[in-house]
């Protein structure tokens, strides 16, 4: 009679679960219990291995596979670091990342900590060159996948766009969704032609916001219309019958609202209040990353201005050169013009918004006082971002800045900037009345 052989060392095995979206996960049973079900089964079957689950849970719910920065993963790192986990298992490679460059990401870190990857329904061990290779495959084909979905997703809005069908989100003040198509509501129609005529005759936007208000006209949602939420409105190609996709306009299925003339002598006095507001305001325009910008070495960069032959220039300057500093201790631009800095912080701001990470970060942020809405719903929300930033006053920019940019780093490489994460939940309050009421 021999005797068992007990294993060589417990293996401290941590089950990582992820789902996509939220739904669902109010149920008793859901889709992170069941993955992490799979996943214990199969650890027990590997008892004799040594191997032991660990008690804590690592479940990222309603986070996208696209991204790293999610928080059970951020910890799953950590405690691998810290060298509590010798194994990583998965119900699937696709829950841990759906992207080839972060999970090499991931796998680098694997290694470099002696951690072994596990995924219960492909089998392979990632220490061998043959498990690597089956490894990439997969995951080539699981963002493969992604990608062709969401391809197919865009062609498949872009398509109906073109034949004037609305494809969803908030409902415009003047119509009722019914069927998924637009159909006119006769007295929110009444309301919106008396704005376009109202505006159509002002002196000033203030004077058309108090008079609404003083009528008792409100948006969709029955709240007050302010200076943006108009805006919005009043660039609302949907009551011209119009439906636009990625700054293109087709006609619409819909029936308009608003007459061409109407709509033309509305943009005329929109068109001359943009003109006079920014005469005035140009001078006093503030700078957008005041306190936001640095140098490679820290050293935070002012705005400063000059003026020659009665025109004036700006620039952000180094707090260095400023002080006197020798230029031998120098690293990096020290002077930037300030359009240049400001236009390229910007741009990066609107791509960002459009990433598949902030789309789902701004999601859970609006959930959480507004659970009705979904990521569809953000998407056409973000996708207003530029038409609002039209509509804002210098001031109004740099209050938006500041809320999304927690610092602008500049060096010899190039432009760093570090999104305020926490500041999303502030944007969407700003934009989603604005969108509700003319979206």
């Amino acid at each position: 009679m021999t005797a068992r052989q007990t294993p060589a060392r417990r293996l401290r095995c941590a089950v990582y679960t992820r789902k996509s979206t939220e739904e669902g996960l109010d149920m008793e049973f859901n889709s992170l219990d069941a993955q992490r079900e799979a996943c214990e089964a199969y650890i027990a079957s590997q008892r004799a291995e040594g191997w032991a689950c660990l008690r804590d849970r690592y479940d990222d719910g309603g986070f996208s596979g696209g991204t790293l920065d999610r928080p059970a993963l951020k910890q799953l790192i950590a405690d691998i670091e810290d060298g509590l986990v010798d194994v990583v298992v998965v119900y699937k490679i696709d829950r841990l990342s759906r992207a080839l460059m972060d999970f090499s990401k991931l796998v680098e870190i694997f290694d470099r900590h002696g951690v072994t990857f596990v995924s219960v329904t492909q089998s392979f061990n990632t220490t061998t060159s043959m498990g690597r290779l089956t490894l990439n495959i997969l995951l080539s084909f699981a963002q493969f996948e992604r990608e062709v979905i969401g391809e197919r997703i865009r062609d498949k809005v872009a398509a109906s766009k073109k034949k004037g069908m609305w494809m969803g989100g908030f409902v415009p003040l003047g119509y009722d969704a019914i069927d998924r198509k637009l159909v006119i509501n006769p007295a929110e129609a009444e309301n919106v032609r008396t704005i376009f005529e109202l505006f159509a005759r002002s002196e000033t936007t203030a004077s058309v916001v108090r008079e609404l208000d003083a009528r008792g006209i409100r948006s969709k949602r029955g709240r007050p219309i302010d200076r943006g939420a108009l805006y919005k409105l009043l660039h609302n190609r949907i009551y011209r019958g119009e439906i636009t996709h990625k700054g293109a306009v087709y006609p619409g299925a819909h029936e308009a609202i608003i007459s061409s003339e109407l709509w033309d002598a509305a943009h005329a006095v929109l068109k001359g209040n943009t003109h006079a507001r920014a005469g005035r305001t140009r001078a006093a325009a503030p700078a957008l990353l005041r306190g936001l910008i640095f140098t490679q070495t820290g050293a935070a960069m002012t705005p400063h201005h000059t003026k020659r032959k009665g025109k004036r220039y700006c620039y952000y300057t180094s707090m260095d050169v400023i002080r006197g500093r020798p230029k031998a201790d120098l690293r990096g631009p020290q002077r930037l013009p300030a359009a240049m800095v400001e236009e390229a912080v910007i741009a990066e701001l609107r791509r960002r918004l459009h990433t598949p990470e902030v789309v789902a970060r701004t999601a859970r942020a609006l959930r959480k006082e507004r659970p009705d809405l979904d990521e569809n719903t953000v998407v056409a929300t973000l996708a207003q971002f530029d038409d609002m930033w039209a509509a804002l006053i210098p001031a109004e920019q740099a209050r938006v800045v500041q809320l999304l940019v927690a610092r602008v780093t500049v060096g010899e490489g190039g432009m760093d900037i570090d999104l305020r994460h926490d500041g999303l939940g502030a944007l969407t309050s700003l934009l989603t009345p604005e969108t509700e009421d003319a979206a």
